[in-house]
């Protein structure tokens, strides 16, 4: 009697084992690497996502879409999920794209360009000590064009189709460099980006530099949540869209998202994006 239950029991241990190794399964988005850089003395972690019909033999190229604050606990993720949503050969929106993410180190050095001081800070409801540092920016724009582009475009097969998302101060840089090095990306999604930083003086300049500077047409996508809960921040995105309205080489596009606060507005603003930016899909019912 003991000899049979003892063999029921072996019976069942393994039986419970091959079921657990049958039903394990990895899912795999993307990858991370770490891309050492030069300019900015340190090592960056960049997150890419690739479709899936990738293929090394292949000879396809595809678009690329950088995101800042790209972390896996930040916007690359959903980010990433969205483009593979709409990329399905069944929706077809704009064409299968690689997604590389620059996940964050210290943001507020990184989007904020130089300023004399920061005693603007205070007035936006700031602490200056949570600013240690800040006016980053030149470097870490250089860090994009110099080192992490061709770095991409070396390693993976890209077109010239390039598109950058920021948020918030990663809505500042994104903002920077379309005013500043406009030839970097073809299209720009603008989402409650942080216009108040140096006393509005990106904002101010806006128009001499496109002017300035803008060689090429692009598209741009401003988003901003409900105006209720700041109606400042609300009020600079919607004059940055009536400067970029103004010129005739950008294809641009103002969003207000009532529902939306700062906090949440990012991934539904990227959606609309997409949607406004491409509206057309191959889909037919």
């Amino acid at each position: 009697m003991i000899k049979k239950t003892l063999l029921f029991l072996m019976t069942i241990f393994f039986a419970t084992i091959s079921y657990g190794q049958t039903k394990t399964n990895l899912l795999t988005i993307g990858k991370s690497e770490q891309l050492h850089s030069r300019i900015l003395k340190e090592d960056r972690t960049i997150n890419v996502y690739i479709p899936a019909d990738y293929q090394l033999q292949d000879t396809i190229s595809y678009p690329v879409i950088y995101v800042l604050d790209g972390g896996i606990e930040e916007d690359w993720l959903h980010i990433a999920g969205t483009v593979h949503f709409n990329t399905q050969p069944w929706i077809a929106r704009f064409p299968r794209s690689i997604v590389v993410g620059i996940e964050g180190n210290t943001r507020r050095k990184d989007f904020t360009f130089p300023v004399d001081n920061i005693d603007f800070i205070e007035k936006e409801g700031f602490q200056k000590s949570s600013f240690p540092q800040y006016g980053g920016s030149e470097k870490y724009i250089n860090f994009i064009e110099q080192e992490l582009q061709p770095y991409i475009n070396q390693k993976y097969r890209t077109t010239t189709k390039k598109t950058i998302i920021g948020e918030s101060l990663a809505g500042l840089l994104t903002t920077e460099i379309l005013l500043n090095r406009p030839y970097l990306f073809n299209d720009y999604i603008i989402v409650s980006p942080s216009l108040w930083w140096g006393e509005q003086i990106l904002l101010k300049n806006a128009e001499q530099l496109l002017e300035q500077n803008l060689k090429k047409k692009v598209n741009v996508y401003v988003g901003a949540p409900n105006k209720e809960e700041d109606i400042k921040m609300f009020q600079e995105a919607e004059s940055l869209y009536h400067v970029l309205k103004s010129n005739k080489d950008i294809h641009s596009v103002f969003d207000y998202m009532p529902e939306e606060t700062h906090a949440t507005v990012i991934h539904q603003a990227v959606y609309n994006a997409f949607k406004k930016l491409y509206p057309k899909t191959t889909y037919s019912p």
